[in-house]
């Protein structure tokens, strides 16, 4: 998947994605001569459950946050 479909996915912009690679949070390969970066599904699917993990692990903390109105 392209960042921008992996943004897209998440509902966040680019840069919190590009973020997330330059972390190592989310795994990356870069493509070809002109550096296209490539996320694999399964790694986005990954992530995901991790985030899961560890919301659970903060609500069971009892340390969850309101989210802000949108």
């Amino acid at each position: 998947m392209r960042l921008e479909d992996v943004a897209d996915e998440l509902n966040v912009n680019l840069p919190q994605v590009r973020s997330l690679v330059r972390s190592g949070d989310l795994p990356a390969i870069k493509i070809g001569g002109r550096g296209v970066w490539r996320v694999e599904r399964s790694e986005l699917e990954a992530y995901i459950q991790r985030q899961y993990t560890v919301a659970r692990e903060s609500i069971e903390a009892g340390s969850i946050e309101q989210e802000s109105a949108e």
